[in-house]
């Protein structure tokens, strides 16, 4: 039984969704949402955790008041980074930048590790328990057919090895933890908004439908199948 989950990006569409699916299938349980800014809406049983994801200590405390009372059930980091105001994909090698790899990874490889790095050591061992990262398949390296976005695919390809290698040492200390990464397809975000011109409306999502597909896939899951990724679909997403 779920009892003390804790979504990391809360404040964004995909975390949001994520929130309010998780609230409304295990009402029994008190969540934690670490978000960089407050949530526009609370509930008693949400605790909410405003964290700077660049300070370390900060997301260490974020968790250890998380996992103080109870361990950790299920743990999501919906965050992530593909573009903002002074960012956005790279289409050819010129485009590189040392500041631009920095951010990405920073975003969508190295804040999901340090989550794991202190949550995942709070997982129910008494039961199975979950720590999932959302990925993206352009982070698989044997489906890259188009090139592009370098530092996006790079990042999201390392996260899934930061996965598969937590995986491998949790599972000598917690045998029924699952770690795993999850693609939610093209979802009507921000993230997306200027990449989706060319997606068939049956394949742009809405955050809630990518959010009850994903946590359906979740709920399939075992210790067999950790340290993979999975898409909406439950599809395996190969390395």
């Amino acid at each position: 039984m779920v009892q003390n989950t804790l979504i990391v990006g809360g404040s964004g569409a995909i975390g949001g969704a994520f929130v309010t699916h998780l609230a409304a299938r295990h009402p029994q349980a008190h969540m934690h949402v670490m978000s960089r800014r407050a949530l526009p809406d609370s509930q008693a049983r949400i605790t909410n955790h405003i964290v700077d994801y660049d300070d370390e200590a900060a997301l260490a405390d974020a968790i250890a008041e998380a996992s103080q009372s109870a361990p950790l059930d299920m743990v999501i980091v919906a965050s992530g980074l593909l573009h903002d105001d002074t960012l956005a994909p790279e289409k050819s090698l010129r485009d590189l930048s040392a500041e631009k790899f920095h951010r990405l990874f920073a975003a969508n490889t190295i804040l999901p590790a340090l989550v794991a790095k202190h949550a995942v050591p709070q997982l129910n061992k008494q039961q199975p328990a979950m720590f999932a990262a959302l990925s993206a398949r352009v982070g698989s390296i044997s489906d890259n057919q188009l090139g592009g976005w370098y530092g996006y695919r790079a990042s999201k390809a390392a996260l899934n090895m930061v996965i598969r290698t937590t995986a491998i040492e949790t599972a000598r200390r917690n045998k029924q933890a699952i770690i795993v990464g999850l693609h939610p397809g093209t979802v009507e975000s921000p993230l997306s908004a200027p990449f989706r011109g060319n997606v068939a409306a049956e394949k742009l999502f809405t955050p809630a439908y990518a959010a009850e597909h994903m946590l359906n896939v979740l709920d399939t899951l075992t210790s067999a199948d950790s340290g993979k990724c999975f898409a909406w679909d439950g599809q395996e997403v190969t390395p």
